[in-house]
């Protein structure tokens, strides 16, 4: 009854009437009731970004996702792949003020720190455990252990199953807590409670959830991808390809099974002959020992048959591609950098499917540093200037450039950079830029090695010579 109400009322908010009178229906299949929508559509539901990523979903996906990568190859490649092509060596900072002093000291003094703390190394652990964990936490601690560095300054990383209040515990003010992160009235972070130890560690007990701690949320750097309004915390982002992988190792299995079982030397012995007939009769399920290179005499009425094995390699490529081209496609990235393999791509296809991975790596690189690297950045300056005696005025301006992508054609990449130069249509920093280097560092280099050239008495023309004698004796 409520759901033929239901039908009815659909259909009346469907029928509308223009200006002039006439009727007009108008209807998305996708909201239909009908028995296969029903079923397709059972498991979706109206719930809040928080309340469908709680707790044991959350934890849910976690396990699963840390499974699959550790267990599937191909996930773990796809997961590492995509922490270095995004973090790469680190990133680097320059500094934009007019006061080229302070902007070589506190480069300088920057990437001392950065190398002291292996700031990139701990980048690409964050970049890892956010595709696998769907979220990351950055604590800044004090750290005296920092070698030959006067900034103590250090990043603390912790798993995202420590920042929790509890699994069924209900707080008095409820309404501010999403899970260990405890909100203002405009929805943001106050404070985040974690756990002194891993739920999941060797000190973990009964009481874990009751040995915690609240920290600050200007001493936390919550990293997560943002795919709702109002949601707080983050889940895998391979979350939609799980069951993919899943089924790539049962499809991968199910071949090595098949490929075995027709290797084997198995068979069964049926005869032709009707129940009560000539045959000899033979003990139901027998087994019967054969011998290598050995002629068989079988019973009476009987025959022997060789188990037939289907054997699904003829498919098992092309599925095995599709499924992949599938999984990867959740985290923007093409299929010959998922599976590694680029045999099937020519030139232009490859350039193509690259430029929508070079695009999505800037977009994860700008949101690094917008969330990441510059709250690290003031933090770390104000230690800077109070250790070194500088005055704080303001953050300097500054930007961040990161390693450049290797051209697929470095030959028609440096005439096209060329044209554009010369076009006025680009800068050296932009070009320079692209290629993860510093434009003031390598062209105060160029005017030393100019300097050089001509305290030796040599040309360009010189080196182009040398260049291609060198060419020719290496094609020789």
């Amino acid at each position: 009854m409520k759901l033929s109400l239901l039908k009815l009322f659909s259909k009346r908010l469907r029928t509308r009437r223009t200006e002039d009178g006439k009727l007009v229906k108008a209807r998305y299949d996708a909201a239909g009731y009908g028995p296969e929508n029903r079923k397709h559509w059972s498991a979706s539901d109206d719930l809040s970004a928080d309340a469908a990523a709680n707790y044991d979903v959350r934890k849910t996906l976690r396990q699963r996702a840390r499974y699959e990568v550790e267990n599937n190859s191909y996930a773990k490649g796809i997961i590492l792949t995509l922490a270095n092509d995004t973090i790469g060596t680190g990133p680097r900072l320059q500094c934009l003020t007019d006061d080229e002093t302070l902007n070589s000291d506190v480069e300088v003094a920057f990437g001392k720190w950065a190398e002291a703390i292996d700031l990139a190394g701990k980048l690409r652990i964050v970049r890892r455990v956010r595709a696998v964990d769907g979220e990351a936490f950055i604590f800044l601690v004090q750290n005296p252990k920092v070698r030959n560095n006067d900034v103590k300054l250090d990043l603390q990383l912790i798993e995202a199953d420590q920042v929790t209040n509890s699994q069924n515990v209900m707080l008095e003010d409820e309404e501010t807590q999403v899970d260990g992160i405890k909100l203002d009235r405009f929805g943001n972070p106050v404070s985040y409670h974690v756990l002194l130890h891993h739920p999941g560690g060797n000190y973990a007990t009964n009481n874990v959830i009751d040995k915690a701690k609240d920290y600050p949320a200007e001493n936390v750097i919550h990293y997560f991808r943002i795919d709702r309004p109002g949601q707080h915390r983050g889940i895998p982002e391979i979350t939609s390809a799980l069951p993919l992988f899943a089924q790539l190792r049962r499809f991968t299995l199910a071949v090595i099974t098949a490929a075995e079982s027709a290797a084997d030397f198995a068979g069964i012995i049926y005869t032709d002959s009707p129940a009560g007939g000539e045959s000899e009769d033979l003990a139901a399920l027998d087994p019967i020992q054969l011998e290598r290179n050995m002629l068989l005499t079988m019973p009476g009425g009987w025959k022997m048959g060789q188990l037939d094995s289907k054997q699904p390699c003829s498919t098992y490529g092309e599925f095995k591609n599709q499924i992949l081209n599938e999984i990867s496609r959740c985290l923007n990235m093409p299929f010959n950098i998922a599976s590694g393999n680029s045999s099937g791509y020519n030139y232009a296809s490859g350039r193509l499917d690259h430029q929508t991975y070079y695009k999505s790596i800037r977009v994860e690189q700008k949101n690094i540093v917008t969330r990441i690297l510059d709250p690290i950045f003031r933090r770390w300056y104000r230690e800077y200037a109070m250790a070194t005696g500088k005055s704080v005025t303001a953050i300097p301006d500054h930007t961040w450039f990161w390693d450049g992508f290797e051209h697929v054609d470095p030959s028609k990449e440096a005439n096209a950079t060329a044209i554009r130069l010369q076009n006025n249509v680009t800068t050296y920093a932009i070009e320079y830029a692209k290629q993860g280097r510093d434009w003031e560092d390598e062209l105060r280099q160029r005017a030393k090695e100019k300097r050089l050239m001509k305290e030796l008495g040599l040309t360009d023309a010189d080196l182009r010579r040398h260049d291609a004698s060198n060419n020719e004796e290496n094609e020789e």
